[in-house]
């Protein structure tokens, strides 16, 4: 009977010391839906697990259906009361009246939210941002990537409700106008990311509303803005920590505004797919400058040749790990080998197709 009541207490520590933290470890690399499950196993594993706030920071619904009534019912949860990560990225299944409920329910259930990803929502409006967005007043990453509900008065709302964004996609957010950038650059001069990839709105005055005073960004994306110019290009060198620029398909772009771009000389990653405006000189220029680039495409231009590749060989073959050519018919030494001999440390050698 001793050895019993021994073995008995052993296993209860074990159970308790043991166990618990082996769980409250393995927890926080466990996906959302395969900590749920554990909650099921018994309900000293679930009064364990949900004992530990710091491993229910996140609320992932991604691609997921009814995804609105998930959200209420998972903000309904006191577990839920510190969570800081939401993610609707793509889910079905909720509106403008969902964040509605939210507000109303449980307004302050995100008082520490950080993070809100509405990508891919397209049902959600204005007022719908109006909404989730007075209760969130310490977010700092807001994304809603591929909304063309979403106009300036959204922005608007969002910029009164949250004074501390430092990172914000609004890529394909067609009807946002320069008055977005206006209320973005006024708000959020602390800025370090920018994707306002396809808002063919935003004009030059906009962008240099954004450049002239968020100088702490380090990520510019500007894919597919062809309706940009030199006057905007040319103060992206006001952006003394810029390391990630996205300039695809900068129809407008100049040698001379590349060049002016090049004084950004912390820039590990710079796409120039598609700007067929620039020959070897602008990219010399920004190869002289940028010595830390890890990341580039010329992709599609035909005014460059092997001479620029000689100056980047010179400049940043101990940097570049990815380098497209693919299309600049003027580049003749464009074989997996020949730019080997170049650029050693090539990993990656196609970026577009």
């Amino acid at each position: 009977m001793e050895a019993k009541k021994v073995t008995e207490e052993e296993e209860e520590r074990w159970r308790r010391e043991i166990v618990t933290s082996v769980m409250r470890l393995v927890s926080t690399r466990l996906p959302q839906t395969d900590l749920i499950s554990l909650l099921l196993v018994s309900p000293w594993l679930y009064r364990t697990l949900v004992s530990y706030p710091s491993i229910w920071l996140n609320i992932d619904l991604r691609e997921m259906t009814n995804a609105g009534d998930r959200l209420l019912a998972a903000l309904s949860l006191p577990r839920y009361r510190q969570v800081k990560h939401i993610n609707l990225e793509f889910s079905q299944g909720i509106v403008d009246s969902h964040l509605n409920l939210v507000k109303a329910r449980c307004p302050d259930a995100l008082l520490s939210l950080k993070s809100l990803n509405l990508n891919g929502c397209q049902k959600i409006s204005d007022s719908g941002i109006e909404d989730i967005t007075s209760i969130c007043p310490k977010l700092k990453v807001f994304s809603i990537y591929w909304n063309v509900r979403v106009t300036d008065a959204g922005i608007k709302h969002l910029v009164k409700n949250c004074r501390h964004i430092i990172d914000l996609n609004l890529s394909g957010c067609k009807s946002l106008t320069d008055k977005s950038m206006e209320l973005v650059a006024e708000s959020y001069q602390e800025l370090q990311s920018l994707n306002i990839t396809r808002c063919v709105k935003i004009a030059d005055d906009g962008l240099l509303e954004v450049l002239q005073k968020c100088s702490s960004l380090q990520t510019l994306n500007l894919y597919a803005l062809s309706g940009l110019t030199d006057k905007a290009y040319k103060k992206i060198s006001l952006l003394a920590d810029l390391r990630f620029l996205d300039l695809c398909g900068a129809q407008n772009l100049s040698d001379e505004g590349l060049g002016d771009i090049a004084k950004c000389d912390k820039l590990e990653s710079l796409n120039l797919t598609w700007c067929v405006r620039i020959t070897d000189a602008g990219v010399i220029t920004m190869a002289n400058s940028c010595t830390s680039l890890e990341f580039l495409s010329l992709f599609g231009i035909v005014g460059v040749t092997d001479r620029c590749l000689e100056t980047l060989s010179q400049r940043c073959s101990s940097t570049l790990t990815t380098l497209d050519v693919n299309g600049c018919i003027g580049i003749k030494r464009r074989s997996r080998e020949a730019l080997l001999q170049m650029f050693p440390r090539l990993t990656c050698f196609k970026v577009h197709s």
